[in-house]
């Protein structure tokens, strides 16, 4: 690390703290010519894969799209920035864990409806409604139904687990 006061490569760690839950370190580092303090700040470089479009164009992947979209969906919903935030990060860790250079769009959606699915039924429907261009008021319902038919699965899931675990412990 290059000191910004005298330019010189020789530089001591002082101190080194993680900062932004753990995302980022903070070193602070004296210049061993000149004396002089200063602070950086260290951040993995993780790439995320380029995104192939339904059209076969391959681009950047784009945090601010994702970005909009969640938000988006998620307009007038009682969901906190923070939420959104953190579900958009679980979104990328999800991206740069499949190892792949280059991911359709189609399973960048599937990421998010699983996401808005768990986080707010609501917007689930209407991203989904976008997503998979719903033409009429019957595919909205088959995706409602969908939803119910899941969600009392697990329901009833839960419900077994509760019920084994009971007889375990008797």
């Amino acid at each position: 690390m290059y000191c910004p006061f005298c330019s010189d490569s020789e530089t001591k760690v002082i101190d080194s703290r993680l900062v932004a839950e753990g995302n980022q370190v903070r070193r602070r580092r004296e210049c061993q010519s000149c004396g002089e303090r200063f602070t950086t700040f260290e951040t993995a470089d993780l790439v995320l894969p380029r995104v192939i479009k339904n059209n076969g164009n391959r681009q950047p992947f784009d945090e601010d799209k994702l970005r909009n979209g969640l938000t988006r969906a998620l307009q007038k919903r009682p969901v906190s920035v923070e939420v959104i935030e953190s579900t958009l990060n679980r979104i990328k860790h999800q991206l740069r864990a499949t190892g792949e250079r280059e991911i359709g769009t189609r399973a960048v959606g599937e990421l998010v409806m699983e996401a808005l699915h768990e986080l707010d039924e609501v917007a689930y429907v209407r991203f989904a409604s976008v997503y998979r261009s719903f033409q009429d008021v019957n595919e909205f319902r088959e995706e409602i139904d969908k939803m119910g038919s899941a969600k009392k699965r697990t329901e009833q899931e839960n419900a077994k687990q509760n019920k084994d675990a009971e007889l375990k412990t008797d």
